[in-house]
């Protein structure tokens, strides 16, 4: 907006309420923040001009414990904020509740591939001249009640811009609002534009002509990416909720706005973005459907790969594919690797894999047993309890096609009862299932478990509700390690989908009611399974073999997010 600087270049502000930036910080709780992680790892790699923001959650997501009987109880995470990041000086406030919450800035440095670097922001209150409520503003992830849950959503957007000009920054071409948490940023844009200097967004009355002046200047400066085509996944607030966290002038700018009856802040970051896509073909069009009066575009989702490539596969890649890591699309050229090699990583993949399930349950699964992998958020549309459906089935699959264990994984988030219920009830399907067929569910999903799961199975299976996925990273995850999916045609696999290819595909019945659907979903799932992908691993091992190597060549070269950031850079960035 302002273009006096001190930097050389324009800068892309990317602001996410959650960013997976090492295994040691659990400042994120699932997809969005190991994505956001990726999104800046990419960028570091490719030299962009990128800043990242967020808050620091020093007490993070929460700890996963469970019971024998799969009972979730959450335990506060403390980490050590100082070994991770460095205290900056520069300060930033913004009114709460009518009173003033300085802000402070620790800042992370992503180390790119070429030595690039991206500095990301994390915003923390824990402050001596704040308000003692207001020093724990910054502290759980998606912690607390909507009250909470709003001051966070200030403090992350407009809050983050204020920080980012007491910074310096002064010359940020792009702000990329990853998910509606920081959609409060075009508050503080707009204050800039129509406020008086130093002000703040609850000061100065900005009527309404003057709105819509800044609106047609701040689209052009904004890029919204949605994540979630569940209706309850967009944040809504209370207009009488809104007044009383940010106080009279805010609630009646935003009205100004639209924002009446409720405050929608995926609705305010639709409104002020030039720029907005879905995070896979599908989710772009489902989001059409429900946004119709804005054109929303897609960019469909992917990984780092150097992050998720298990050891071995690393060592593999170094040897065959020179310089993958600075051109991933380079990854294609896997065609030509020996299949004994791929074998031979996946099997130190898979044996890292078991000695991690030994250690942590002392359960012991075998290395030549077909071992399916199935992790993600412990919620109702993911269905975790889909393969369970028929236990019997299940026995009679495994006694005539070959045998086979489930390693899972997942963390229900502490207000979802379904959820927890569900994971209770993969538990009671475990001990009625006995020694028949092994199955582990470990606790505490994070980055650390994830690596080793995505890599050392030997097939991800994926059971969403269609077209609830929106994109699920955790099978391009797979799919870098040579491991082919199982999955409802929904998110990223309706395009990385190749039919006993890259993996194969379970036949849903979308559309039907929950029982039927499930009963249908279930059916389709065995059939494919004990008909097509056991028979293929037991008895034509070399072809399995030549599909693991399929799903890295087309696969990862495509679902990362170098390809997915050059696409943000020429369509929404430079756009």
């Amino acid at each position: 907006m302002k273009k006096k600087t001190t930097h050389t270049a324009p800068v892309i502000a990317y602001f996410s309420m959650e960013i997976a930036l090492d295994p040691g910080m659990p400042t994120y709780a699932g997809g969005l923040g190991v994505l956001a992680g990726d999104t800046i790892r990419s960028a570091a790699d490719l030299g962009l001009a990128f800043v990242g923001m967020t808050l620091l959650h020093r007490k993070g997501y929460f700890q996963q414990q469970l019971s024998a009987e799969g009972q979730q109880r959450e335990e506060i995470i403390s980490w050590p904020v100082a070994d991770f990041v460095e205290e900056l000086e520069a300060r930033a406030e913004v009114r709460i509740e009518g009173r003033r919450v300085v802000l402070r800035a620790w800042r992370y440095r992503v180390r790119g591939s070429r030595g690039n670097q991206v500095p990301v922001f994390l915003l923390d209150s824990d402050l001596p001249e704040n308000h003692p409520a207001d020093r724990h503003l910054t502290d759980s992830l998606y912690g607390g009640n909507e009250r909470y849950r709003l001051a966070q959503e200030a403090l992350l957007g407009i809050g983050g811009v204020r920080m980012l000009r007491a910074l310096g920054y002064t010359d940020v071409d792009r702000f990329h609002l990853n998910e509606g948490h920081a959609a409060l940023a075009v508050l503080a844009l707009c204050e800039e534009l129509c406020g008086e200097p130093g002000a703040t967004a609850s000061d100065v009355p900005v009527a309404a002509e003057n709105l819509g002046e800044a609106l047609a200047k701040i689209r052009p400066h904004c890029v919204f990416t949605t994540h979630t085509p569940v209706p309850a996944g967009h944040d809504k607030f209370s207009p009488a909720l809104v007044q009383l966290v940010l106080g009279e002038n805010v609630s009646e700018r935003l009205a100004a706005l639209g924002q009446k009856d409720s405050v929608n802040l995926t609705d305010l970051a639709l409104r002020f973005s030039h720029f907005v896509n879905g995070v896979a073909m599908r989710h772009g069009e489902v989001s059409r459907s429900m946004f119709p009066q804005y054109p929303i575009r897609s960019i469909t989702n992917g990984i780092h790969p150097a992050t998720w490539a298990a050891p071995a596969f690393h060592a593999l890649f170094d040897r065959h594919i020179r310089d993958w890591q600075q051109d991933t699309f380079a990854l294609r050229y896997a065609v030509n690797v020996p299949l004994r090699e791929i074998e031979s990583a996946h099997g130190r993949a898979k044996a890292e894999l078991i000695a991690e399930i030994q250690r942590r349950e002392k359960v012991t699964f075998q290395q030549n047993v077909f071992t399916i992998g199935f992790a993600r958020r412990a919620t109702a549309y993911k269905r975790p309890h889909l393969f369970f459906h028929d236990l019997q089935a299940l026995r009679v699959m495994a006694e005539q096609t070959g045998p086979f264990q489930l390693v899972m994984a997942g963390k229900a988030h502490p207000a979802d009862t379904e959820g927890k219920a569900l994971i209770q009830q993969v538990f009671a399907a475990r001990r009625a299932l006995g020694g028949d067929i092994p199955v582990i569910y470990l606790a505490n999903y994070d980055m650390t478990l994830a690596k080793l799961l995505c890599a050392g199975c030997d097939l991800w299976l994926n059971t969403p509700t269609p077209p609830l996925e929106a994109s699920g990273t955790s099978g391009m995850k797979a799919a870098l390690n040579g491991v082919p999916s199982l999955s409802i045609l929904d998110g990223w696999w309706v395009e990385g989908h190749m039919e006993g290819v890259t993996g194969w595909v379970i036949e849903s019945a979308e559309g039907s009611d929950g029982t039927s659907a499930e009963r249908h979903d279930a059916a389709a799932l065995y059939a494919k399974l004990g008909g097509t992908i056991l028979p293929c691993y037991y008895q034509q091992p070399t072809h399995y073999t030549q599909i693991m190597r399929n799903t890295i060549a087309l696969n990862a070269s495509f679902f990362n997010t170098q390809r997915m950031l050059l696409q943000y850079l020429y369509d929404a960035y430079m756009g």
